[in-house]
């Protein structure tokens, strides 16, 4: 039921029709196959409605496919970008 009710706030906040959404390993925890829909699903979301996107990941494959821009940091330090 929590994952419910969290997946809800969380896609409500697409009606406020934001600039930016702060992307925390949104796929760690999926098998790739799932994985590569949610990547996708966001891609195409974020071509239809100009989102920006702020996306940390330890997943350099997922960093690659997503990311037009790259910063990394290390140990709270920026050490790459």
């Amino acid at each position: 039921m929590y994952n419910i009710l969290s997946n809800r706030i969380r896609s409500s906040g697409l009606l406020l029709d934001p600039e930016v959404i702060i992307l925390d390993e949104p796929t760690s925890a999926l098998d790739i196959s799932v994985q590569a829909q949610i990547l996708n699903l966001l891609k195409d979301l974020q071509k239809a409605r100009g989102i920006g996107y702020l996306l940390i990941s330890h997943d350099v494959e997922v960093v690659k496919f997503m990311a037009q821009d790259v910063r990394v940091m290390k140990e709270g330090r920026l050490v790459f970008g």
